[in-house]
C-alpha cells in the first residue's frame, strides 16, 4: 500500500473525535469541503471504508487501524516536542487517554494516578469501562492503555499483570435474615440452602453485561448452567453499588477495600466465609517509546502491588 499522508491521517482522527465533519473542520482550521475531500483520498488511497457516515460518524474496523496510528504518530510527535523542550510553546500538556473498570476508579487507580510526576503536566483522560472489554476501547484506538482482566494482548499492545482484585459477597443484616436462610453458615445442609436462596434473591448487578455474581454462583454450586436470581437492580456505579447492598436492595459482590469497613461496623454481613471471588487484573499499553506512558505505566504498575492481592485467579469473569 502507498505511503499514507499525515494530513489525511489527521484529518480523519479529527472527524473521529470531533463526531462530524464540520466540527472536524472547525478544530482543524479549514472547510468543510477540505475535510470531506481528505477523508476520500484516504479512503480510496488505502482501498477502503474507513467512516460510517453516521451521527456522529463512527470508524469502521480498517478506520479504527488508521485511528489507532494517527493517536500513536500524535503521541510519538508530543513526546518528541517534549524532549526538544517545546511541549510547552507548541505539544501542550501531555494527554494519555486510559479505560479503567469502576471499582479500580472507587479504590486504587485514582491515587496512583496522584503519583504521577507533574512536571511536566500529564493530563488524564479517563474512559470507564467493564474490564472484561477495556480491550475494545484499545483496538478502536479511543485509548493508550487500559486496565483489563485480559491476558491476551491486544494487537500492538504489551502485558503487564497487575495483581487480584478481591470481591467478597455480602449482604445487610436484615435482607440476609429474609432471603439468605444460612447466610454466613458452614454445615453443609445449610450451605446448600444459602446456594439454593442465591439464585432466587433479589441480586444487584452493575449493567446488563455484568456477570460477576453468576460467575460467584457457578462457583459455589459447581452447576456451569447455575446464575443468581432473575430479580436485579442495575446500579452503574462503584460506590452506588456498595450502597445499595448496604441499603437491603439485594446482596452482591463488594470490592474488599469498600467492603470491609461496612462489615466491621456490621452494616453487612459475609455470606459465605472463606469464599471471595477474585478478579485478575492486568495493564495492556500501546508499543510505543513514549516515556510519559512508561512512566504513568511503572506508577500504576507499583500501586496495584501494593493494593491488589498478588497471585493469578483461575477464572477472570465480568465485572464492573
Amino acid at each position: 500500500m502507498d505511503e499514507l499522508p499525515l494530513d489525511q491521517v489527521r484529518t480523519l482522527l479529527a472527524v473521529v473525535d470531533e463526531g462530524t465533519f464540520d466540527a472536524a473542520a472547525a478544530a482543524l482550521h479549514v472547510t468543510p469541503s477540505a475535510v470531506s475531500q481528505r477523508v476520500k483520498a484516504l479512503e480510496q488511497r488505502t482501498g477502503r471504508v474507513l467512516l460510517m457516515r453516521t451521527k456522529p460518524v463512527r470508524a469502521t474496523e480498517s478506520g479504527q487501524v488508521v485511528i489507532r496510528f494517527a493517536r500513536q504518530l500524535a503521541r510519538l510527535e508530543r513526546d518528541a516536542r517534549a524532549e526538544l523542550g517545546m511541549a510547552q510553546d507548541e505539544g501542550g500538556p501531555v494527554r494519555l487517554p486510559i479505560a479503567v473498570n469502576a471499582d479500580s476508579l472507587a479504590t486504587w487507580f485514582l491515587p496512583a494516578l496522584t503519583r504521577v510526576p507533574q512536571d511536566p503536566p500529564v493530563l488524564f483522560e479517563l474512559h470507564r469501562e467493564d474490564e472484561s472489554h477495556t480491550t475494545a476501547l484499545l483496538r478502536e484506538g479511543q485509548v493508550m492503555a487500559a486496565v483489563t482482566s485480559s491476558p491476551d494482548p491486544v494487537a500492538g499492545c504489551t502485558v503487564r499483570r497487575l495483581g487480584l482484585a478481591r470481591y467478597l459477597p455480602v449482604a445487610s443484616p436484615a435482607f440476609a435474615a429474609r432471603h439468605l436462610a444460612g447466610a454466613g453458615a458452614g454445615e453443609r445442609a445449610e450451605r446448600l440452602a444459602l446456594e439454593r436462596a442465591l439464585r432466587r434473591a433479589p441480586v444487584i448487578v452493575f449493567d446488563r453485561r455484568d456477570v460477576l455474581q453468576d460467575v460467584f454462583v457457578r462457583s459455589l454450586t459447581g452447576d456451569g448452567d447455575a446464575g443468581a436470581g432473575p430479580l436485579r437492580h442495575h446500579v452503574p456505579t462503584s460506590e452506588g453499588f456498595r450502597d445499595a447492598v448496604a441499603a437491603g436492595l439485594g446482596w452482591g459482590l463488594v470490592p474488599q477495600p469498600q467492603a470491609e469497613p461496612l462489615l466491621r461496623s456490621g452494616e453487612l454481613v459475609l455470606l459465605v466465609p472463606g469464599r471471595p471471588l477474585d478478579v485478575p487484573l492486568y495493564w495492556q499499553q500501546w508499543k510505543l517509546d513514549s516515556p510519559a506512558l512508561s512512566l504513568v505505566a511503572d506508577v500504576v504498575a507499583a500501586a496495584a502491588a501494593e493494593d491488589l492481592l498478588p497471585g493469578t485467579a483461575p477464572q477472570a469473569p465480568s465485572g464492573p
